[in-house]
């Protein structure tokens, strides 16, 4: 995938622990707590793999949105969209947004693991990529390849890389699209120009056929 789509960063391997499973005793602890958005940025540049639990989670929605937790009340209410960031001008409009937010069913999971696809020693839920608009249409036209139709896109700059980029793909099982959020523009490196792609992993085969058909079969290792 690197190879085909000439990516400057590692895509992201990302698995949901569920409620009473235990995290592999190879995989150690973020040392820091840092927001999840800022944990895939981490991951992709530096290569690292580790896990966080809900106290690691600085941003409680991003945390929510996978599963880990409740939905902070001010964040549930619309308030915080509404009163605080001044990104609707109603409530009920903010309100409408926030319900629409896909999220794992809270308290579900008990930690969130984090790898480069290439060296993850788990089997990912979900692999996000963030990458240009030139490898969004190559990974839409990968995905389209076997079966065809449209890919439909849905998000609405709020909670991106967690509920858009993890929590949609893992719920619906299909590969989702998203253009950033305040939180992930803000708190990342990620650049102006990058979009993040949410694929479950069970369409990676057919993903990388599709690449290989339309873009060139990578080199054999």
């Amino acid at each position: 995938m690197i190879e085909l789509l000439k990516l400057e960063t590692s895509p992201v391997a990302v698995a949901l622990v569920p409620e009473g499973a235990e995290v592999p005793e190879n995989i150690k602890k973020i040392e820091e707590s840092m927001r999840h958005c800022q944990m895939v940025d981490r991951v992709r540049k530096t290569g690292e793999e580790f896990y966080a639990t809900l106290e690691d989670e600085t941003c409680k929605g991003g945390a929510a949105a996978l599963g880990l937790g409740k939905m902070p009340p001010k964040v549930e209410s619309g308030e915080f969209y509404y009163e605080i960031l001044k990104h609707f001008k109603t409530l009920e409009a903010s309100q409408k947004t926030v319900e629409k937010i896909p999220r794992i069913e809270a308290g579900s999971k008990v930690a969130s693991i984090y790898a480069p696809l290439e060296s993850a020693t788990f089997m990912p839920d979900v692999v996000v990529i963030i990458c240009n608009a030139k490898q969004v249409m190559l990974l839409t036209q990968a995905i389209l390849y076997n079966e065809g139709g449209r890919l439909e896109a849905e998000f609405a700059g709020k909670q991106s890389l967690c509920s858009d980029a993890v929590a949609l793909p893992y719920l619906t099982g299909k590969m989702g699209i998203t253009v950033g959020c305040s939180g992930s523009r803000s708190y990342t490196g990620i650049e102006e120009s990058e979009l993040t792609v949410g694929i479950p992993v069970n369409l990676l085969n057919d993903l990388i056929e599709g690449l290989r058909a339309i873009v060139g079969k990578a080199p054999a290792k």
